[in-house]
């Protein structure tokens, strides 16, 4: 304890005389951020607090979307089981018969399944790992006060906020949440009068995921401004930690792909309300043919899979990030080949917008122009493969500590493989063609994107805790709830790839009347067992977190992980600004970790006489 007083001490005083000096501090006295519980906690400028903001947003959606998951998959494992005692919750959506057992609203089934996606993928895994640690790493680890716009950053979070009690209000409508799937495919999205969800559940998806992207664009300029312009003195690009770049490629892929979502749903919107035709063609509809003619369902897949593939790198770059930090800290170890990790995030960056149409190779698109799209999927395995060999080369010889945030990282590494493989048989058009909607799809992205992309935000949560709350998060639990969480993820999602294997289709809302697929009866039971149990462990976290926000160990030592990013530089309770006087200036790389036998040296402590800058 008292070796690292003294380090805190020593930090202050290399900072207050060798810092870059703005003169915040002599415009900021009184700080005017702080005024009351309305200015600090609503209407805030700090990104601390914004991350806080999207953080608690994201896990309150993140318990409804996997709430809803648990659902659908009651209905899956036991179709015949009466599900009245839903019935206080899902009202109408429950239909009980004369025996009185309780089954779910076939429609409902498919609005459950629509909005458990759209919820995951945007507002948890988007917002939860891009606005909360984007928003709280950025400015402290460059060294910057704040975003470049502290108003921008607010403006973002509320954009978020409101596309939230949006898409909150249509789980409440009389005729149901939209239930065309997440991917929204014309024509049932539309036409108002395909399925009951599209109406005007449908209408109110447009608008909250219209909100959601003017929420990305606002804090992906933001994040890219800051980055870029607003480094402290002697933070070159080639000393930015990892996370620094997995987030400002993301920022980059957000600005260049939401808008070409947005404009696809502006066709959508002119398709369900001005009568023209970007995507409808030959309908007919009891009997009736429609009038509209020449468009095409096509044009919108290629639309959205153009956001929709980006998007898959918008999750994860963030928690490769992340991970990517906190191994190389609890491992003591430099981070192997910093450069080529850097390359490798390029790299994905540019490919993962020539991949899109791997997901319509049923589709009726050329062969043709499908082999080009297999190529480029087999080829972005390469850069996430060089990761992989990285984050192993990191651990092997390190001297591992196993707390949460580390193990969240093995788990990461762990399931980023397995469901990593299965990308690649899915790549080859000729293998995707029969296992295409099967359960063989739904098993690999939920391990690669889902399971992978949560570890990531999970291993963010503990390790910065400290940092976003001045306390710890509580270790035991935190095991438990890796432990329980992997068991289960792969108990939940293994099974699954023998399902698709087999043939069974995805989005049915039941299989015990098929003969082909009722031998699976046990399967699902044990699917939807394992899942139980798995989300169980996950409000385990929710109590976990809330009870540390008040209750855990405090922090008592400005770096309490012996971490050499400048975001342990600040001091314990850190105001609006970050650093009370001077900012740190940088001296060297990030990870300068068992150099010169010091087990770690921060990046604002200059070089030894004779000392070299570390290669990488």
């Amino acid at each position: 304890m008292s070796s690292h007083n003294t380090h805190s001490t020593e930090t202050d005083i290399l900072i207050e005389t060798k810092g870059f000096d703005d003169h915040f501090h002599e415009h900021h006295e009184g700080d005017k951020y702080q005024m009351n519980f309305i200015s600090k906690w609503i209407f805030s400028m700090d990104h601390k607090i914004i991350a806080r903001q999207f953080l608690m947003t994201g896990i309150f959606w993140a318990v409804i979307g996997a709430g809803m998951s648990i659902i659908f998959r009651l209905q899956l494992g036991f179709p015949d089981a009466s599900i009245t005692w839903l019935k206080p919750l899902l009202g109408q959506w429950i239909t009980v018969n004369d025996a009185g057992v309780g089954s779910l609203d076939p429609e409902f089934y498919y609005a459950l399944v629509t909005m458990h996606g759209t919820i995951i993928v945007f507002f948890v895994l988007t917002a939860g790992l891009s606005g909360t640690f984007s928003n709280l790493l950025i400015p402290l680890q460059v060294g910057a006060r704040d975003m470049a716009s502290p108003f921008l950053n607010m403006l973002s979070y509320w954009f978020f906020f409101m596309s939230s009690v949006v898409m909150f209000y249509s789980l409440f409508l009389s005729t149901g949440p939209f239930s065309g799937g997440w991917t929204a495919y014309p024509p049932l999205s539309a036409l108002p009068q395909a399925s009951i969800g599209s109406g005007t559940g449908m209408t109110l998806w447009l608008v909250s995921l219209a909100l959601f992207v003017v929420s990305v664009l606002l804090g992906g300029i933001n994040y890219v401004t800051t980055v870029l312009n607003l480094r402290t003195k002697g933070m070159s690009l080639w000393r930015m930690p990892l996370t620094i770049w997995a987030f400002l490629v993301t920022a980059i892929l957000g600005i260049l792909s939401f808008p070409v979502l947005f404009s696809g749903f502006l066709l959508l919107i002119f398709d369900r309300s001005f009568g023209t035709s970007f995507y409808i063609s030959d309908i007919f509809i009891n009997g009736q043919a429609l009038d509209r003619i020449g468009g095409s369902p096509i044009l919108y897949q290629h639309i959205f899979w153009f956001l929709g593939h980006p998007e898959v790198y918008i999750i994860i770059l963030p928690a490769m990030g992340i991970v990517s930090e906190v191994l190389s800290v609890h491992a003591r170890k430099p981070i192997f080949g910093y450069k080529a990790m850097v390359f490798s995030i390029l790299a994905i960056a540019f490919l993962s917008f020539i991949v899109w149409a791997h997901h319509m190779f049923m589709s009726g698109v050329n062969p043709f122009i499908s082999n080009f799209f297999v190529i480029f999927t087999l080829i972005i395995a390469v850069p996430s493969a060089v990761k992989v060999f990285n984050w192993i080369s990191t651990l092997y010889g390190g001297n591992v500590r196993l707390n949460t945030p580390m193990l969240f990282c093995i788990g990461f590494v762990s399931m980023f493989i397995s469901g990593g493989l299965t990308g690649i048989f899915l790549g080859n058009s000729a293998i995707d063609i029969q296992q295409h909607d099967t359960y063989f799809v739904v098993a690999h992205f939920h391990i690669v994107m889902g399971v992978a992309a949560f570890f990531g935000m999970f291993a963010g949560v503990y390790n910065w805790f400290p940092r976003m709350f001045g306390r710890f998060m509580n270790e035991t639990l935190g095991k438990i709830h890796f432990w329980v969480t992997l068991i289960g993820a792969y108990a939940v999602f293994g099974p699954m790839h023998f399902l698709g294997m087999a043939g069974v289709p995805r989005r049915y809302y039941r299989f015990d009347n098929f003969d082909a697929f009722s031998d699976f009866a046990t399967m699902n039971q044990f699917i939807t067992v394992a899942a139980i149990i798995t989300f169980l462990a996950q409000l385990l976290f929710v109590v976990n977190f809330f009870w540390s926000m008040y209750k855990g160990k405090k922090m008592t030592t400005q770096n309490p992980y012996g971490s050499n990013a400048l975001e342990w530089t600040t001091p314990i309770e850190a105001g609006h600004g970050n650093w009370p006087g001077k900012i740190p200036t940088v001296e060297r790389w990030a990870y300068d970790y068992g150099k010169d036998e010091r087990e770690f040296v921060q990046q604002h402590i200059p070089l030894r006489e004779g000392e070299e800058h570390s290669s990488h």
